[in-house]
């Protein structure tokens, strides 16, 4: 299927010289979106560091890595160099700086990991200014309604069916799974990804040795989901320290297994200093219906916010609100630092609203405030409309989400 990125990845070929990094979890699509910027230039070159012959010719050098693109030869646009993994290449970072440095009026260098390539911004090899980077999400509901960017940052609603977000609840957004359309595939997918992340990713990029307890770590989070982290009780249940917790929790954010959400602390009185929530990349592991409810419009808010921070559009971060007091919002959508949107989230219309939206939004000075309802069907109702908080079907709002 055609995703929301491809339109992001041709602009910036025609546009930057700055490399295209694509970060994004493990079979999220990001090599076949590397593909698909051969649809800019038919000059496409292709190295996996995962391939052994692909890796014997990086490890030769720039002058044996750039032979096939034929530079010597004048051309129009400027032949793409694609590097898929390239991040397990222990030096990845100053062999980048330095085919950037050298090939930048020449080439169109183009990389893509499963693991965070933003994260190393420090010392004499850093990236810094050299490249611009893309976050790669899971297929969500806006993107199997539009594959083009809107204007405005949030689209019209637009009517998905009740199957469709049946679908995408259980099945995750994953391609492969999600387009099979298979609970038995399903199965086999789910179990095969997690195992390679762990005692194939993590093992050969970390320094961690006790990966079963990682696993083990790695499975209590499909019950902590929309809890704050308590790094304590995590420690004494996988029998680690309470650091030892802390830097697990970063690997597995950092190979996007979960993310992390902070507390919003400004401009409200009593609020909590405290612990993240955590939710999953992939939410259609999670058992209990009500955190799963809250980890799917997680997952579309931070693909959101993504997107449109990625693409300079402002910036965009991500928060919840808790009170000393207990009174708690679900989450809060900052645009250029400030509060713009107030949501909470309910499994249900039933549940009532939320009596703190209100008085949030006003403390906040936030332009709006609304509460989901994961069961209500579709309407056509435009969430930034609303003159004051009130309950809106879920699906509506997010199919005006990226």
């Amino acid at each position: 299927m055609e995703r929301i990125y491809q339109p992001v990845i041709q602009e910036h070929i025609q546009s930057y010289s700055q490399m295209l990094f694509l970060a994004g979890p493990r079979q999220v699509g990001k090599t076949t979106l590397l593909w698909s910027s051969k649809n800019a230039n038919s000059n496409f070159n292709y190295y996996n560091w995962d391939n052994i012959d692909d890796r014997e010719i990086l490890l030769k050098g720039y002058s044996h890595l750039t032979a096939g693109a034929n530079l010597d030869v004048a051309s129009y646009q400027k032949p793409i160099l694609a590097l898929d993994e390239i991040h397990k290449y222990k030096h990845w970072k100053t062999f980048l700086k330095g085919l950037y440095d050298g090939y930048k009026n020449d080439l169109t260098i183009v990389v893509s990991g499963s693991a965070k390539l933003d994260i190393y911004r420090q010392g004499g090899d850093s990236l810094m200014g050299r490249y611009f980077l893309y976050r790669i999400h899971p297929i969500s509901l806006g993107e199997l309604v539009r594959t083009k960017p809107t204007a405005d940052l949030l689209a019209k609603p637009t009517y998905i069916s009740e199957e469709q977000v049946k679908n995408l609840f259980e099945l995750g957004g994953f391609p492969e799974p999600f387009l099979a359309q298979n609970m038995s595939f399903y199965n086999r997918w789910q179990a095969l990804r997690e195992r390679q992340m762990i005692f194939e990713d993590i093992r050969a990029l970390s320094h961690i040795h006790d990966l079963a307890q990682l696993q083990v770590l790695a499975k209590l989070l499909k019950h902590q989901v929309g809890n704050t982290v308590k790094y304590s009780e995590l420690a004494k249940k996988v029998r680690v320290s309470q650091p030892t917790i802390q830097a697990w929790l970063e690997v597995l954010s950092h190979f996007y297994y979960c993310f992390m959400i902070r507390p919003w602390t400004q401009n409200v009185s009593r609020s909590l200093l405290k612990e993240p929530k955590v939710y999953l990349w992939d939410w259609s592991c999670i058992p209990d219906h009500g955190a799963r409810v809250e980890n799917f419009v997680a997952s579309h808010l931070l693909k959101s916010i993504h997107y449109w921070t990625d693409t300079g559009k402002g910036r965009y971060e991500l928060y919840f609100l808790r009170t000393k007091d207990q009174k708690e919002i679900d989450f809060i959508v900052t645009q250029n630092d400030k509060p713009w949107l107030v949501i909470e989230v309910k499994s249900s219309k039933n549940a009532g609203l939320n009596p703190h939206l209100i008085e949030f939004k006003e403390a906040l000075g936030a332009p709006h405030a609304f509460q989901l309802a994961f069961d209500m069907p579709y309407m056509e109702i435009d969430a930034l409309s609303l003159t004051r908080p009130q309950i809106i079907p879920m699906v509506s709002f997010i199919s005006q989400l990226i």
